[in-house]
Order: C-alpha cells, then structure tokens, then sequence
C-alpha cells in the first residue's frame, strides 16, 4: 500500500510491495530490493540493495489519530518520521489553509482540474478553492478559514507533488 512519509517538511511518496518470496520498497518511483528481519521486538536489520543497517523503532506521540509517527534509532542518531495514508488526508481536507490562514498544500500528487478563486477574493471557511485530481479521482480542496487570497501558486492543468504550495490565504483582520 501506499504511503506518505513525513520527515520533518520533507515528504516521500513510498510502497512496499511483497511478491514471490521477496520485497520491493518503491521510494519516489524508484525500486529498490529491500530485506526486513526482526531481531527482536521493536528491533530490525535491514538489507537495502547489499547494505545492511540495525534500526530499532518506537511509536511516537502524533496529534492525527490517521498519522502512525515512529522514532528511528540508528548508529548516527535518532530520527523522528511519520507514515500517512494519501486518501485518508485528501479525505479529511489535508493541506487546507490552517485556521490561521497559511498555505494551501496539496496532499497528494495530482492535477489542478480548476481554480476557483483568484488573487484578492474574499473566502469563507468551508470554501472550496480548487479542484484536483488524484489517484482517478476528483477532490475539492476547502480553506479552514476565512479571509483573502493573497497568491495562487498554480494554473488550472499544473501537476503538483505532494506538498506543493497552491493557494495562499491571508486571514480576515
């Protein structure tokens, strides 16, 4: 299954796929052979196209109940990461302007289908902005607040990745 993984602001579009006896991690379109063993709970060796690497995983405390977040202890040093689902977020409105305002993000790679509001329009929480396609779908993505739309990043037929700045919307007052 797909996910995104969110390093810091840094997100990667990866997949594990299990098929003959062996495993594939899809890292950004890429494949690569990868072999996971449990030495013991919580702790792996990973083999990762002929180089070898111990990880020892802990769940991490995440405000979103859909986000799995993970601290990762390796020989140089602890880093912190969490797995989304890219449906889960378009569904819950991932990337909507913050009720501060903020960015519009997109929450997943797709295509702009049509803009809906431009430069200088007033909009109002619940607003759809945009309408992006992804995954053969079609999702509105709203604002969380309301004010005036300061930029537009995108044109209508732009295809984005996942983070990508489309709308940014400055609070009212």
């Amino acid at each position: 299954m797909k996910r995104t993984l969110l390093i810091g602001k840094d997100s990667h579009d990866v997949e594990m796929l299990h098929q003959d006896g062996a495993t594939t991690l899809i890292w950004e379109g890429e494949s690569h052979s990868i072999d996971i063993l449990e030495l013991e709970p919580g702790c792996y060796s990973i083999l990762l196209e002929g180089r070898s690497v111990e990880v020892r995983l802990d769940g991490a405390k995440s405000p979103d109940p859909d986000t799995h977040a993970y601290r990762a202890m390796l020989y140089d040093g602890a880093y912190e990461f969490a797995l989304v689902d890219p449906r889960r977020a378009l569904l819950a409105g991932g990337g909507a302007a913050g009720a501060g305002g903020g960015v519009l993000a997109a929450p997943m790679p797709g295509k702009v289908v049509k803009l809906l509001v431009a430069p200088g329009d007033t909009v109002q929480e619940g607003q759809t902005l945009l309408v992006m396609e992804a995954m053969k779908m079609q999702n509105e993505l709203k604002t969380t607040t309301t004010g005036t739309v300061k930029t537009v990043h995108v044109q209508e037929g732009a295809t984005v990745e996942t983070g990508a700045s489309l709308i940014t919307v400055a609070p009212e007052g």
